[in-house]
């Protein structure tokens, strides 16, 4: 079992910066058998994919809408996985969630197996 705890969200203007986190509460050897990735859910529309990253860290995967904006890290020794977004934009406005899956690195929702309870993230134009 995984349980996945995000923060960081808030309120922002059009140009500004965010970090969001997300920690894992289980063991790192469970958390290592999942890639973890960042899916977001505007009003009104479908959750869709925005990034994801292997448990090495070594691979990773963007959604073309956020390439070159946000970037997704992690550190093992902390559990946590990170998504820094710069240059936001008003439609970028969301529910992040963070979520872990084995097969998660290949972009599909409903790769996740364990979803956290989200972050809200506006940003104001």
């Amino acid at each position: 079992q995984v349980q996945l705890v995000e923060s960081g969200g808030g309120l922002v203007l059009a140009g500004g910066s965010l970090r969001l986190s997300c920690a894992a509460s289980t063991s790192r050897s469970t958390f290592s058998n999942y890639a973890t990735g960042w899916i977001r859910q505007a009003p009104g529309k479908e959750r869709v994919f925005v990034a994801a990253i292997s448990w090495s860290g070594s691979s990773t995967r963007y959604a073309d809408s956020v390439k070159g904006r946000f970037t997704i890290s992690r550190d093992n020794a902390a559990n946590t996985v990170y998504l820094q977004m710069n240059s936001l934009k008003p439609e970028d406005t969301a529910v992040y969630y963070c979520a872990a899956g084995r097969r998660g690195l290949n972009g599909l929702v409903g790769s996740y197996d364990y979803w956290g309870q989200g972050t809200r993230v506006t940003v104001s134009s």
